[in-house]
């Protein structure tokens, strides 16, 4: 299955360079380039109804007429949208959390490798949100400084609901694993993974990945 892919960005050269990084995967097809986030929006919403739909959408942050997180709150609202990965130089902690409330899938900094790029982008394709590790680590900083007494007993409380392969996956996957990367690790089809992960939302009421990590976190797992 080849991924359809939107490259957002004001600035030309960061745009040639992705689409040249990009371009070059057998499975990723660049499908467009948008210098704004209206651009995009409208890019998405004008091949909604064809067979060229977007499927991830790469997404500067400071960009004029619409910068990338209103950008990306107006795609998120669409029927079936595209996934977002939201590509900065900007990681700041007020970024990341105003990206992923808008809907995005991914965060990751523009100094990522640009295999990681790739990967972050087949990733997010596939349903795996994907945060750079330093982003990840930050947005567990802000959420767990000064936060109140009783986090570490309440988060150990919603782990012993899980199972003991349930935790395994759920250390791994705080830890910033792939499916992929669990799946090899504990010796599991990505089917399980999959089917394990689903079970650990449920139980610790979380809606992704970071939630896991920072429940994983609270209890001193990782």
């Amino acid at each position: 299955m080849t991924i359809r892919l939107l490259i957002t960005d004001d600035d030309l050269l960061v745009r040639a360079g992705l689409a040249l990084i990009l371009g070059g995967s057998e499975d990723i097809e660049v499908i467009g380039e948008a210098t704004n986030g209206r651009e995009a929006v409208d890019r998405v919403t004008l091949d909604s109804a064809s067979d060229k739909r977007v499927d991830v959408v790469l997404m500067d942050i400071r960009m004029p007429v619409m910068d990338g997180i209103t950008a990306t709150r107006a795609i998120a609202a669409m029927d079936d949208p595209p996934k977002v990965i939201v590509l900065t130089t900007f990681d700041a902690d007020d970024f990341v959390v105003r990206a992923l409330a808008s809907g995005a899938s991914g965060f990751l900094l523009k100094d990522t490798p640009p295999a990681d790029i790739v990967a972050a982008v087949r990733r997010v394709h596939d349903g795996e949100p994907m945060l750079s590790p330093t982003v990840t680590e930050q947005l567990i900083r802000q959420v767990t400084e000064g936060a109140p007494s009783g986090r570490a007993e309440a988060a150990l409380l919603m782990i012993g609901q899980l199972t003991e392969r349930e935790r395994d996956v759920a250390i791994a996957v705080g830890r910033g694993a792939s499916n992929a990367e669990v799946a090899a690790d504990l010796h599991m089809s990505v089917a399980t993974v999959k089917a394990h992960i689903s079970h650990i939302f449920t139980k610790l009421g979380a809606t992704n990945r970071v939630q896991v990590a920072i429940c994983m976190h609270d209890a001193g797992l990782i």
